[in-house]
């Protein structure tokens, strides 16, 4: 039975895979980042008003374990501008440590190994 749980949502596309352990779950997440990243930088995005880059989500890669309450939740946004944000939790999400991806990965890593 699969253990980790990894959603990406990228623009108004969401996938979802499971895997047995936390080390190919971060793989794939790797690579689902390493894709996002490759596309380059959004343009600026007039709706009621302006927003930068830097205020758009372009992508988030969320790992998660089992669990029925309060199960491990880590992930990664990535900004429009491509600014790395890795996070750990669901409703009350907590800053990790790095600004690059490999970083954000070991963050993830450490997060949900604990």
């Amino acid at each position: 039975m699969a253990q980790w749980k990894l959603t990406v949502r990228h623009g108004p596309d969401v996938s979802r895979q499971t895997f047995d352990d936390l080390d190919s779950a971060l793989g794939a997440a790797r690579e689902a980042a390493d894709e996002v990243v490759s596309e380059g930088p959004l343009d600026p995005v007039s709706a009621i008003r302006e927003y930068e880059p830097s205020q758009i989500v372009n992508a988030r890669i969320e790992i998660t374990g089992k669990g029925i309450f309060k199960p491990p939740t880590a992930g990664i946004d990535i900004q429009g501008d491509l600014r790395i944000v890795p996070y750990a939790g669901s409703v009350r999400r907590q800053t990790l440590e790095g600004s690059t991806l490999p970083q954000a990965i070991k963050s993830l890593k450490m997060f949900l190994s604990a």
